[in-house]
């Protein structure tokens, strides 16, 4: 069963209970038309053929969301809770990217205005998954080898937060 998703908060509401102010409000609505969200089928950004796997990788290759894709994998969060895990994102990217998110059926906005993954936001986190697996093996193959100048990771071989020993994601993790 495909999931529906439910209409988004109207910015007047969105003011009227405090998840927004007007002035963001007004940088939103102004950032809902930038980019058509990627479909397969359509031509999208770096594929002029719509194959599903290039629409998912233009959806994906944006910027903040897959972070959105990774916070949400917890369980649902509002918007303030959610930009706060993200970074503290800018409210006009993240409102574009859960526009976005919520066209391609990955996310669903419940009744009280959270956020959640629908079934198939699921299946990406879970798709994810031998990605975190190989990048915790590069992260070690990177620790072993000499320390280079250009290099950002710490000496040590740590971990990455969102990541158990084994390379799986840990639930509820903020990243």
């Amino acid at each position: 069963m495909v999931a529906t998703t439910a209409p988004l908060v109207s910015f007047s509401e969105a003011i009227a209970d405090g998840s927004v102010s007007e002035s963001e409000a007004s940088t939103l609505e102004a950032g809902l038309h930038a980019m058509p969200t990627p479909k397969p089928g359509k031509p999208v950004r770096g594929s002029t053929t719509g194959r599903p796997l290039m629409a998912a990788l233009d959806l994906f290759g944006r910027r903040w969301s897959l972070r959105i894709l990774w916070e949400l994998r917890g369980g649902p969060l509002g918007f303030r809770p959610l930009q706060k895990q993200c970074d503290d994102m800018s409210s006009s990217v993240m409102r574009q990217r859960l526009t976005e998110l919520l066209a391609a059926l990955v996310v669903h906005q419940l009744p009280d205005s959270r956020y959640e993954l629908t079934p198939l936001g699921r299946d990406a986190c879970l798709a994810l998954g031998p990605l975190v697996q190989w990048s915790e093996r590069w992260a070690a193959m990177l620790d072993s080898q000499p320390a280079h100048r250009n290099s950002e990771r710490p000496a040590g071989g740590t971990s990455h937060p969102d990541t158990v020993g084994d390379g799986t994601p840990e639930r509820g993790s903020a990243g």
